[in-house]
């Protein structure tokens, strides 16, 4: 069986071709609007299958799988994408505007290019469902969770189960049994991990909560957002300013990439972006190493820490100024896994297809 795995965001769209035996990876590939918005997935889905490499003169595929970021509180696995769940998908946009629509647009160049194949949604929100009441509310009134459903919902669930599956293989059960995973990139997130159920994570409602991020401003007061109103800013500038001109990027005001950071870091050049750079960095692995802390309490001690994404990778500098604040901690209960969302979104898709056969 072969699998198209389809990664949709607003200005990108990742792909990869599986086959089922093993999730053998035949092909990748990585179609980048350079940041603007893409308006015609259509043209783009088609782009990218004339790319796929063909079998015996003709492309086969047999399922399609595809990243949908907020899957609300309904979809906790992979399930078949019809109408109906096309429409709660669509719905679900309120919460995630910035990321279900071009989930949905993804979906829909797919359904109009394969009719006939089945179609299998994978949900960033679904790995975190297993977070209990105490973890996912906030301090408001309780209808309006009942209600309107504000409550921490959680992001990059197929990359901290990958990478937590991944670290269980290496270490075993029992190594694994409290682990708090770090996905580290230009999003980032942090998840508490007690016997593969997911206990908390740092991004809440939206993507926008939790540790600081590349534009992102993670965690800040909520009345800061009302006195920047009162001094004159509309709520769409504040919008953009927490989504898009905050985090690495708002604090070094140099550029939202820690490899540049570093570099200005260990730079001669300019006095005032090294000073800039040391000043962002060292906030940065503080604020994740007290979400670390945070969760090594929520989880009654801590047994495994894992980084991933290009970030928690690449960055080994970080990595040590993080671990500076658990001098106790072995070394080999931390890990540096990448992380493989594709492949876990391929993985949905045959265990679903799977599931239904079988019934």
């Amino acid at each position: 069986m072969i699998i198209l795995v389809l990664n949709a965001g607003s200005s990108s769209l990742k792909h990869e071709l599986f086959e089922s035996r093993g999730l053998k990876s035949l092909f990748q590939g990585h179609f980048d609007n350079h940041g603007k918005a893409i308006t015609n997935f259509e043209k783009i889905v088609r782009k990218v299958i004339r790319e796929l490499p063909l079998k015996n003169g003709e492309l086969k595929i047999d399922a399609i799988g595809h990243r949908v970021v907020h899957g609300g509180e309904k979809y906790t696995e992979p399930i078949k994408i019809t109408a109906r769940v096309l429409r709660e998908i669509k719905k679900l946009s309120a919460l995630a505007p910035l990321h279900n629509p071009p989930n949905v647009a993804g979906i829909e160049a797919c359904q109009k290019l394969f009719p006939n194949v089945p179609q299998i949604a994978v949900f960033d929100t679904a790995f975190h469902q297993t977070m209990p009441e105490r973890a996912y509310l906030y301090g408001l009134p309780y209808s309006y969770y009942t209600k309107g459903k504000i409550r921490r919902y959680g992001f990059h669930g197929t990359s901290h189960q990958y990478v937590f599956e991944e670290a269980r293989k290496k270490l075993g059960a029992t190594a694994t049994k409290r682990t708090v995973t770090c996905h580290l990139g230009n999003g980032c997130s942090v998840a508490a991990i007690e016997n593969g159920r997911v206990i908390d994570t740092s991004m809440g409602f939206t993507p926008l909560e939790g540790i600081p991020m590349g534009t992102r401003s993670g965690d800040i007061d909520p009345a800061i957002i009302f006195y920047l109103i009162e001094k004159g800013m509309k709520p769409d500038e504040v919008e953009n300013l927490l989504n898009k001109k905050s985090g690495l990027l708002g604090v070094s005001e140099i550029c939202s990439d820690v490899r540049d950071l570093w570099a200005a870091y260990r730079g001669k050049k300019s006095a005032t972006k090294k000073r800039a750079a040391h000043r962002t960095l060292h906030w940065f692995a503080y604020r994740i190493a007290k979400q670390i802390g945070a969760y090594q309490a929520a989880l009654k001690g801590l047994d495994c820490i894992v980084f991933t994404a290009g970030t928690g990778v690449g960055a080994h500098y970080l990595r040590r100024w993080i671990l500076e604040y658990f001098p106790k901690f072995p070394k080999k209960r931390v890990l540096v896994i990448p992380t493989d969302e594709e492949r876990k979104i391929a993985e949905g898709v045959v265990n679903k297809i799977r599931q239904k056969r079988k019934k």
